[in-house]
């Protein structure tokens, strides 16, 4: 099961950490995937921060719901209110919106020839079964736990482990996941968790460089 990270900008202001913290901590932690959400910055801000992220993070970049970051990461996960969105903007079937975003072809102006990719929030088997029919990378499942980065009411649980064998695409635990959980997915998304380690280690700097 592999490690999933987490860069949730408001979570790293929450425990004043740094990007080059975060990334440091995913690296030694053998994380494969950083994804990138901030839901409250402007496009120029979130850019910035990619290109630092990018500095540090030699691996593979999700970034969250932004589609014109698109471009300067190496995928994009969204949730469902997203996809739903998105194929009323763009006039297009979920098959065709997630076949053009994995093919870099919404973002015209900065059109890419390189293949991304593309992962969906789900929550329950009917969206699992819908997936299904998608061609996505991986779904994300959840909420395994409640979690404070965001406000969710459909906590799983261990019924995760059941919804898991309905789905055909790899599954990447969302919601409430500790570094230690041990769940059959292939993935298990960390945020919180990953973030109190950099934080506790500066606070005993702080309190060694007091005495």
């Amino acid at each position: 099961m592999a490690l999933y990270a987490l860069l949730d900008f408001d979570t790293l202001q929450k425990y004043n950490i740094s990007i080059k913290d975060f990334c440091k901590t995913s690296k030694g932690l053998k994380a494969k995937i950083l994804q990138y959400r901030d839901k409250n910055s402007g496009f120029e801000e979130k850019l910035k921060r990619i290109k630092e992220i990018r500095k540090y993070w030699e691996k593979t970049l999700i970034i969250n719901d932004t589609l014109e970051l698109l471009p300067y990461a190496d995928g994009i996960h969204i949730g469902q209110e997203d996809l739903e969105n998105l194929c009323k903007q763009y006039n297009l079937t979920p098959y065709e919106l997630i076949d053009k975003l994995k093919k870099g072809q919404l973002n015209t102006q900065n059109s890419t020839l390189t293949t991304k990719i593309v992962g969906l929030s789900t929550h329950n088997k009917e969206e699992i079964i819908k997936a299904n029919k998608l061609p996505l990378n991986y779904i994300g499942l959840g909420a395994y736990r409640p979690t404070v980065t965001k406000e969710t009411s459909n906590i799983l649980g261990k019924k995760i482990i059941e919804l898991i064998k309905y789905s055909y695409h790899p599954v990447a635990i969302i919601g409430g996941v500790k570094i230690y959980d041990k769940i059959p997915a292939k993935f298990k998304v960390v945020g919180s968790d990953i973030c109190k380690l950099p934080s506790i280690q500066l606070k005993k700097k702080r309190i060694l460089e007091k005495k």
